[in-house]
Formats: C-alpha cells, structure tokens, sequence
C-alpha cells in the first residue's frame, strides 16, 4: 500500500477545498412577477404566497 512521502501543507489543503466549494451550483434567484420580492425558482413566493398565478398560502391583510 502507498504511502505518502510528504504531508500537505494546511494551505493546499484549504485551496482544495475552496476550489470545490466554488464548483458547487449557486441557487437561482428570481423576481416575484407579483409583488416583485427576490425568491427561490420554482418555490411558493413568501412575501405574497404566491405560485403561477395562483395563491397557495393565504396572507393575512394585517401582516403587509
């Protein structure tokens, strides 16, 4: 079995690491085209509750 010759330093390591994290996909983020508030692609608006033109969670008057 191989083994190492020398050890990585804590800075290759960290650029690894940081190499990777850049890699992984970022969440899109979209307009409400209701209330124009930033959310989440293809998720239930949670300013106005919202989804396609049609409400899927009710919002009291009072919370606005």
């Amino acid at each position: 079995m191989a083994v190492q010759k020398r050890r990585k330093s804590k800075a290759m390591r960290d650029h690894r690491r940081a190499q990777w994290m850049r890699s992984t996909p970022k969440p899109t983020v979209t307009r409400c085209p209701r209330c124009q508030e930033p959310k989440l692609s293809h998720r239930v608006c949670g300013a106005c509750g919202y989804y396609r033109d049609r409400e899927v969670i009710a919002q009291d008057e009072n919370e606005a």
